[in-house]
């Protein structure tokens, strides 16, 4: 009897202890986005933040990270993230403009300067703003941690942009929504795709050329292929943002919602300011690999700049009417920039 009882004993001790274990596993959570393995932004955004969760939860977090659209298309991030697929995802609001459009105030050309003005006013706006209430409540997400990417330029094949009508009729990669704006209002021809899908297009010759950051023609290979970028004039930028569910939100503890936020609040200044560095030397690479930089001159920014100046009204009336706030978050973001320093 003695022995027995002792056997028992000794088994529901190792039965709790197991459960003990079992309850002091870390939460694991997937990560899914479109980027290629070793992308810059997943190095200046992604991973710094993930190790800040990390040290912060003291471990009870571990990220499982699923690049290069493993689990789903960049343009069905916001569904994947919204039903469990990905338990965070890249949504970036250009590829679900139809569902986040007022995001787009942070793409229209000319808003901004420098990477850090932009993302500080989109992250203060996106969490407490009107882009908070009309993008991210509207899909039951939150954004976790985003950067503006500083301003887009002109990329061609065959001929240089130097002035306005070098431009007219190109065919040009485009996010949708205000970039096929902006395109539009300069006579050129938005072709809508994401990213990953760029090289394969310019390469068979169905685009002439690309509206794009810097950092992305050569992530994207179209390096290879691209012969002449403009300078001098932003054309709008782009918002990389991580986002995650209310629902997948409200399961984790509190102290691990904390260090989400925390890490975000010490990694998005310093990651803004990585990026606009890192695209002055994306420059210099590219232009001594032997892509020319077409400095625009003041007549041809002059041009540019008269076809522009309506295009952030057009895209404000656009959203009002359908009652989504576009004056409204055109002025917020506008006061936001003018309060955001450059540095």
């Amino acid at each position: 009897m003695r022995a027995r009882f002792l056997v028992a004993a000794t088994c529901a001790a190792l039965a709790a202890l197991s459960g003990a274990a079992r309850a002091a596993d870390p939460i694991r959570l997937r990560i899914a986005d479109s980027f290629p393995k070793g992308h810059f932004l997943i190095k200046l955004v992604l991973e710094p933040w993930m190790e800040g969760v990390r040290k912060r939860a003291n471990d009870a977090v571990v990220f499982e990270h699923y690049p290069a659209q493993q689990l789903g298309k960049a343009a069905d991030m916001l569904r994947l993230t919204q039903t469990g697929v990905t338990d965070i995802g890249y949504v970036a609001p250009a590829y679900a403009a139809e569902k986040m459009p007022v995001s787009e105030v942070a793409m229209l050309p000319g808003g901004f300067d420098h990477s850090c003005q932009g993302t500080l006013a989109y992250w203060k706006s996106a969490r407490s703003g009107v882009i908070a209430q009309q993008d991210y409540d509207k899909n039951a997400i939150r954004l976790l941690i985003a950067v503006s990417l500083p301003q887009y330029r002109i990329f061609t094949v065959k001929t240089p942009v130097r002035d306005i009508k070098d431009v007219t009729g190109l065919k040009l990669r485009s996010t949708g929504g205000a970039q096929d704006l902006t395109l539009r209002a300069i006579g050129a021809v938005p072709v809508r795709m994401a990213a990953p899908d760029a090289y394969e297009s310019l390469s068979r010759g169905t685009m002439d050329g690309l509206l794009f950051p810097l950092e992305s023609v050569v992530a994207y290979g179209a390096d290879k292929l691209v012969k002449y970028a403009t300078d001098g004039l932003g054309f709008g930028s782009f918002v990389v943002a991580y986002s995650i569910s209310d629902a997948a939100w409200k399961k984790l503890t509190p102290e691990v919602q904390k260090a989400m936020v925390e890490a975000a609040e010490e990694v998005v200044p310093k990651a803004c300011a990585q990026v606009q560095a890192a695209d002055e030397e994306t420059k210099k690479r590219l232009s001594a690999a032997g892509v020319t930089f077409e400095t625009l001159q003041s007549d041809a920014r002059a041009g540019f700049a008269e076809r522009l100046k309506g295009v952030a009204k057009t895209w404000a009336d656009g959203l009002d009417a359908r009652g989504r706030r576009g004056t409204d978050a055109l002025d917020e973001f506008a006061k936001l920039i003018a309060s955001t320093p450059t540095k």
